[in-house]
């Protein structure tokens, strides 16, 4: 794995408009009835809530019974790459997936085929402790914002070996995660500044009632809250990616918005830049990259 870091002038990617982002919609303010930060356990009915009114959409249509198979198969259907843990991607030409289902007032997908979400992106359901259902060297680029954190560490490392194994020569690789090195600092800081900006930008987004001010709470949600397993720092996205075969792979940590690819770099949204760490892996451009699994 070459080890690069900073923020190299990018190579000129595709020329790809995407979609505005959306605005990130407010939490229903029933949501915060009896809503208690130092339960953790006790905020997940409510979270799932959130989760289930986000999935809604307003016209599901089939496009295909089931998902592309081969790199010709994604070119036929205009996709270049995937965007996990996404109801609906802004990349024209991307493949939006997660584990949960979107759904209408009379309608739902199902996990299978895909699906063209309110006229305009496209989603297949799909679970990532799973193999992928994808050939080898099928797809030009994947992103995934502030999705592995999500996953035990043996479970993160299936699914980048298995991101490895579809990337095509010289495809890219983008993660976005909470930065355990930014919370750290945070807590090692008496003026508390990064807390104070979480804090603010949570308030503005309504996600819950006005979190607790204490430096060790602001240290243990991000641990505890929102469905979190594993939090990780640079060397420790580096180090799964080391066990799940990226060697071969130039790994370089970036900035928000920027990359080797302009347009997989966009798809960062604001309001998660204040806690994030990117960091992008690059195949090598000559030869398939390896198959197989983890180490």
């Amino acid at each position: 794995m070459t080890h690069t870091a900073g923020t190299a002038p990018a190579p000129e990617g595709p020329d790809v408009k995407l979609s505005p982002a959306p605005e990130q919609p407010p939490a229903p303010a029933e949501l915060f009835a009896d809503w208690d930060w130092e339960d953790p356990e006790g905020l997940t009915a409510r979270t799932d809530a959130f989760t289930d009114d986000l999935a809604r959409c307003t016209t599901i249509e089939l496009v295909r019974p089931e998902v592309p198979y081969t790199h010709q198969e994604f070119q036929q259907l205009g996709v270049t790459g995937i965007e996990f843990a996404a109801f609906r991607t802004r990349h024209p030409q991307g493949l939006g997936t997660d584990l949960v289902g979107l759904h209408t007032d009379t309608d739902a997908t199902r996990p299978g085929p895909v699906y063209r979400i309110d006229g305009s992106s496209l989603y297949t359901s799909l679970d990532i402790g799973a193999p992928l259902p994808f050939a080898d060297h099928s797809v030009d680029w994947v992103y995934a914002e502030h999705l592995i954190e999500h996953v035990p560490l043996a479970t993160a490392v299936h699914w980048l070996a298995e991101v490895r194994r579809v990337l095509r020569p010289g495809g890219l690789l983008r993660l976005t995660t909470p930065d355990l090195a930014a919370y750290v600092a945070g807590y090692l800081d008496d003026r508390e500044q990064f807390f104070r900006r979480h804090r603010r930008r949570l308030r503005t987004m309504r996600v819950g009632p006005p979190m607790p001010e204490r430096r060790a709470f602001m240290l243990n949600q991000i641990f505890y809250h929102f469905g979190h397993r594993w939090i990780y720092d640079e060397d420790e996205l580096r180090h799964v990616l080391d066990r799940a075969g990226y060697g071969g792979f130039a790994v370089t940590r970036r900035e928000f918005q920027t990359g080797a690819r302009p347009d997989v770099a966009a798809l960062d949204t604001a309001f998660r830049k204040d806690e994030s760490i990117y960091l992008e892996a690059v195949a090598p451009d000559t030869g398939p990259t390896a198959p197989g699994g983890p180490h």
